[in-house]
């Protein structure tokens, strides 16, 4: 069961996933909330607008949380994104130390988190936040089918 806690900050990730499906960026979206709920950072990918293989929603974000907080560890707070994290997100949320990331839809090809490397499993993972997945999944998958079968025809 979800609470509004929960679905309120992935309710703005599925609009900042919007947003980049918008701009013709693969529709990702990412918020981070500090430990009083407060929301201290969202984005949505651009890695295409960036020229940047790296501006993943997630990666924005936590870049963006960091500053707000004038460090580099996100201790305390709580990562909403729309898509399973790739491994290279992961390892972010990892060395950030969030402390619980929520993500909607899985990726079966790409995910690093609960598919592929499944990178807070590991013996040398830094920090494993605790994590639920399918938070919002139907809307959030269906936002990427939408966009991928439009790029298709």
């Amino acid at each position: 069961m979800t609470s509004d806690a929960q679905t309120a900050p992935m309710d703005l990730a599925l609009a900042e996933a919007e947003a980049a499906a918008e701009r013709g960026e693969v529709p990702v979206g990412a918020v981070i909330v500090d430990p009083s709920g407060a929301v201290i950072a969202r984005a949505g990918n651009r890695t295409l607008e960036l020229k940047d293989p790296t501006a993943h929603a997630e990666m924005l974000a936590i870049r963006a949380a960091a500053a707000h907080l004038g460090s580099e560890r996100l201790v305390g707070c709580d990562l909403y994104v729309t898509l399973e994290p790739c491994p290279m997100c992961a390892g972010a949320i990892s060395f950030a130390r969030v402390r619980r990331l929520y993500f909607g839809a899985s990726d079966e090809k790409s995910g690093g988190v609960e598919h592929g490397p499944r990178v807070f499993s590991h013996a040398t993972c830094h920090h494993a936040p605790e994590v639920y997945g399918g938070l919002s999944e139907r809307p959030a998958a269906e936002l990427l089918k939408s966009f991928f079968a439009a790029r298709r025809s």
